[in-house]
């Protein structure tokens, strides 16, 4: 027993030594999560105190669930949530399917250099900030020089310029458009990636047995797609409760108030702008909590779609 465990130590410390550049460079992420994920973690404690910054965490009062209390009493709240579960929703069946469906058409081109210019042309926007974004939106959309407003009154949908950003019935489809052309490209990376490490004997076989480009997709590439799929939907639905607040503050304005404003916003709002940082964190831990138990039960229902793939 000793010779063995011995021994797998040595190998241990072998195959250590063998990648030990991979784990530098891991390194630097790994210093990153502890500080700025687990470190933090400390300071969940004042969603259960009556923080005062005078006294510090450690020396402010206990006051149990008194947060919890008002923040589940506060009819706002339920506002807010009702607008970030409608929005969540929404974005989650508008980017998932046209993600994957913008991801086998790129895939199916067969010039080099026109995929990759496509490529290249959705996944910019990703590297833009919300800030850009935003005031890109608001200028397309303005009622005075906007492109938009321009066009649909030369077509006659418009008798005169409308201030579509003001209009809070609007706000969702403006947001799920704006997040659909910035986060497309990022995402088809993802699953273009995991396309390429398909073998190609399997479509060499697929069209000697006579199958067209439709029968390759639906047989080879997306079976292949699944997991990946399957990680994304679960990352995807455990953000049902946490849109980001970027976008929605970049995007929202008093007129839209009513159905834009969002957790993230709402949270803001109370920690930042009215200082109740205790409040504000007893939302916070809140929304973690609902996000992590819908990512437990997406994972388990993607393990029982398909027992084969267990992704956590």
């Amino acid at each position: 027993m000793e010779n063995t465990k011995t021994t797998g130590t040595g190998n241990l410390k072998k195959e250590m030594r063998k990648y030990l550049p991979f784990y530098m460079f891991l390194l630097p992420a790994v210093i990153l999560v502890i500080l700025f994920c687990y470190m933090p973690m400390e300071g969940l404690m004042i969603a259960f105190k009556d923080y005062k910054m005078a006294r510090g965490i450690e020396g402010s009062e206990w006051v149990g669930l008194k947060h919890f209390q008002a923040l589940f009493a506060d009819p706002n709240f339920y506002r807010v949530l009702g607008n970030t579960l409608k929005i969540s929703i929404l974005t989650l069946l508008t980017t998932f399917p046209v993600t994957i469906i913008f991801t086998l058409l790129v895939n199916e081109i067969l010039h080099t250099k026109f995929k990759s210019v496509i490529q290249t042309i959705t996944y910019i926007p990703h590297f833009l900030s919300w800030v850009v974004v935003g005031t890109f939106v608001y200028q397309i959309l303005s009622p005075t020089g906007g492109i938009v407003n321009a066009i649909l009154i030369q077509l006659g949908i418009l008798e005169k310029p409308l201030y579509f950003m003001a209009q809070k019935d609007l706000f969702v489809p403006i947001y799920l458009i704006a997040n659909l052309w910035k986060t497309t490209g990022y995402s088809i990376v993802i699953y273009l990636a995991t396309i390429a490490g398909i073998d190609t004997a399997l479509y060499d076989a697929a069209s000697i047995d006579g199958a067209n480009r439709f029968r390759r997709i639906l047989h080879i590439t997306l079976p292949a797609m699944f997991p990946t799929m399957c990680t994304m939907l679960i990352l995807n639905i455990g953000s049902l409760v946490n849109v980001g607040f970027d976008p929605v503050f970049n995007l929202y304005n008093d007129a839209t108030y009513q159905t834009a404003d969002v957790i993230s916003t709402y949270v803001y709002r109370k920690g930042m702008v009215e200082s109740r940082y205790d409040f504000s964190t007893a939302i916070g831990l809140f929304q973690n909590v609902v996000s992590l138990v819908l990512v437990l039960l997406a994972n388990w229902f993607a393990r029982k779609a398909n027992p084969e793939y267990k992704i956590i």
